[in-house]
């Protein structure tokens, strides 16, 4: 379902004369449905940068990387577009909404978007808000109000929707009580055993053996070491 194949990735620094900054080379993994792998390595080592790769925020300079049968490398905008909408889901640390929307509406806009009923819709962000611990009497407020705990959930709930093939999760359970941290596993799993990919960064070591069938250490991948 996600095939990395010998991807390279550097920075331009523009405004110090052009100087090309390596920071991923020969990176490769192939993660199976049903299957979880926790990126791992230590602060600045490329777990983020291979992620954005993954969800097409940042472009690798060479090499494959497919989702669901599209190189996200070479696809078109509007082929991200849709590999996002249907395919490729992403739970990211920080909520990005539009400001005055409520949040069930939040929840259920990954559906909608998909052309499902409103009713189907909402009841399902019903469901993972209830799951969540995110009260009633806020499914009707922006959550850009919200603490940041409830964002994270909000934003957990939103990724969990619809049953995307592929997941990418940057950590899932960082600042959550045992409780919600629980729910969030739970998700995980859930999603696991309908035969999703997953690919994580989960700074929570414990969160990480529960759920990842196997890690990658993406230090491995650093231009230094990759030569």
């Amino acid at each position: 379902m996600i095939q990395i194949e010998n991807v390279y990735k550097s920075f331009t620094l523009h405004n110090q004369g052009g100087a090309e900054i390596p920071v991923m080379a020969g990176a490769s993994l192939r993660v199976s449905p049903g299957e979880c792998v926790a990126l791992t390595g230590n602060s600045g080592a490329g777990k983020s940068t291979l992620m954005r790769m993954i969800y097409g925020n940042y472009l690798a300079q060479s090499g494959r990387i497919l989702v669901g049968g599209t190189d996200v490398a070479s696809a078109a905008p509007r082929e991200i577009i849709a590999l996002r909408r249907k395919t490729l889901g992403h739970v990211s640390q920080f909520l990005r909404v539009v400001p005055r929307v409520p949040t069930l509406e939040v929840v259920a806009e990954p559906l909608r978007a998909l052309g499902r009923p409103r009713a189907e819709a909402l009841g399902r962000a019903r469901d993972l808000l209830s799951r969540l611990n995110i009260p009633e009497t806020l499914w009707g407020l922006s959550p850009t109000t919200f603490s940041g705990g409830e964002q994270q959930r909000v934003n957990i709930a939103r990724g969990f929707a619809h049953p995307y093939p592929a997941l990418l999760l940057d950590e899932p359970t960082a600042s959550l009580d045992a409780m919600n941290r629980e729910t969030v596993l739970a998700l995980i799993e859930e999603a696991k055993a309908r035969g999703a990919a997953i690919v994580g960064i989960f700074h929570d070591a414990p969160a990480r053996d529960r759920v990842a069938d196997r890690v990658m250490d993406v230090a491995a991948f650093t231009p230094a070491k990759a030569a």
